[in-house]
């Protein structure tokens, strides 16, 4: 069957084609099967989605396909129903706790890029690796297949590094101002970030609040020729655009399984071409991780980095609350401009930024051992991280400043005086999803006290903001039944 393929300017999450009713029969097609997609020379897979809405001579594909795949609108392609692919087999084999083999990884991962898997068949894979776990080999060649299978980019400098924070600890945004420092101070640093997992939002969630952050390859480097840094999403690359495919169904199932988070890091900063890498682990009561449960993974971190010849170091830090005042896109950009314009900052969120930045420094060799957190204070507290910011943000596009909350707010008040003995991180984060982050980037929660403040009765212990009445009724229906915040 040939058809015209449309652009319906739909964007649906994941690839999805639609097709109308009677070719759909013709093709012995049902909703959520897959097809084929044949033009000039290029193959591409997709969901189906059927609707009368199409014309019979056409069929039309959602921006998912349309942005990665080059499309001639005036010539037909060739429509074909597309079989369950071989990896399937693989997937129920990971289901039954069985080990797979290199080959098999691989084939999931490949059919994961190339569309072959539907959306639920991931969602299985995912599953099973969070139920069944990876053997180290497992992990070690799914990391591989996750970054072969993407744009892998090289620079000319052979010192470049790269952080990465675990996740799980709400606001914690220090990569902006880690960056900012450490590009100053002659560091390349092409730093590409996910978006939200489970948190409120990721960096590049929060970057995208002043600036675009989707680039392709040739774009991302003369950003960095010209500032030494980017801060980036890592989607736009197609760097290890498997791991991306992961991160969308793990957010859907709100699962982070361990060998994947590993993959995950460790695929993007090989395709990234760093070679210097800091990690940073939080560990505590509602992080994703217990302190011992950090230190197992660290040791694996640095198995796979020598594996794959990275210098790296693992950090594990304290993240028993979250770090900073705001939670969401807005919200924790203001909390970022503050620690580098010097202007009233989250103290919190600036002592650990200088941490991490003084490790990378010391990693280098741009300072010497203990003289590190000296100089990335120097840095800061000088405005030159500032003005590296502001380069690097120009150079990105910036957008017109606008940091407006959203419309709709509620003040949390204590009901009784004591002082902050819980502040729990994954109910947090929870909430601020609620409330629509990160796709609502003005949502989100301003927290006025942290543990171990101490507070009087009827005061704000923080500011919810939705854009949506019913958002924001949905959050207080989730504060009445979960414990956020415990007073003693």
């Amino acid at each position: 069957m040939e058809l015209r393929i449309k652009d319906v300017k739909i964007e649906a999450g994941r690839p999805i084609a639609f097709i109308n009713k009677r070719n759909a029969q013709k093709l012995g097609l049902r909703i959520g099967e897959r097809v084929q997609i044949f033009q000039n020379g290029q193959r591409t897979v997709a969901t189906a989605d059927i609707s009368n809405q199409i014309n019979e001579k056409e069929i039309a594909l959602s921006k998912e396909i349309l942005d990665y795949v080059k499309i001639n609108f005036n010539k037909p392609a060739k429509i074909l129903l597309a079989m369950e692919p071989q990896s399937t087999r693989y997937i129920t084999k990971k289901l039954q706790g069985k080990t797979l083999s290199k080959d098999e990884i691989f084939s999931i991962i490949k059919d994961i890029v190339n569309n072959s898997l539907t959306e639920a068949e991931i969602a299985y894979f995912v599953s099973a690796v969070y139920e069944h776990g990876m053997s180290f080999k497992e992990t070690l060649d799914l990391t591989e297949a996750i970054y072969k299978t993407g744009v892998q980019l090289s620079w000319h400098d052979k010192k470049v590094a790269d952080k990465h924070s675990i996740g799980g600890i709400a606001g914690n945004r220090t990569t902006p101002i880690v960056v900012s420092i450490c590009s100053s101070a002659g560091i390349v640093m092409p730093k590409t970030s996910s978006r939200a997992i489970t948190s409120a939002s990721g960096t590049a969630d929060v970057i995208e609040v002043l600036s675009k952050v989707d680039f392709p390859a040739n774009k991302l480097k003369e950003i960095v020729r010209k500032t030494n840094a980017c801060l980036a999403w890592g989607g736009s690359l197609g760097l290890a655009p498997a791991d991306d495919k992961l991160i969308r169904v793990e957010r859907l199932l709100n699962l982070d399984p361990e060998a994947q988070l590993l993959a995950s890091i460790m695929s993007k900063k090989l395709a990234a071409g760093s070679k210097y890498v800091l990690i940073d682990i939080p560990y505590g009561p509602q992080a994703k991780v217990s302190k011992a449960e950090a230190q197992k993974l660290k040791q694996k971190f640095l198995k796979i980095a020598k594996h794959f010849k990275l210098r790296m170091k693992v950090l594990i830090t304290l993240g028993d609350q979250p770090i900073g005042n705001g939670i969401g896109p807005v919200l924790e950009m203001i909390d970022v401009l503050k620690v580098l314009k010097q202007e009233n900052q989250p103290m919190d969120l600036e002592s650990k930024s200088i941490h991490l930045a003084a490790e990378i420094l010391e990693m280098i060799g741009k300072a010497k051992k203990g003289k590190g957190e000296f100089i990335a204070r120097s840095i800061l507290e000088t405005g030159a991280a500032l003005e590296k910011f502001n380069e690097i943000i120009n150079a990105q596009g910036r957008k017109n400043e606008d940091f407006h909350l959203g419309k709709y707010r509620h003040e949390i008040k204590s009901s009784k005086e004591g002082k902050i003995a819980v502040l729990d991180n994954r109910a947090i984060n929870t909430l601020a999803r609620i409330l629509g982050c990160p796709e609502d980037k003005r949502a989100g929660i301003y927290i006025h006290k942290h543990k171990p403040e101490p507070v009087r009765k009827d005061e704000i212990l923080f500011t919810l903001y939705a854009e949506s009445k019913d958002k924001l009724k949905e959050a207080l229906l989730f504060l009445n039944t979960s414990r956020i915040i415990s007073i003693i």
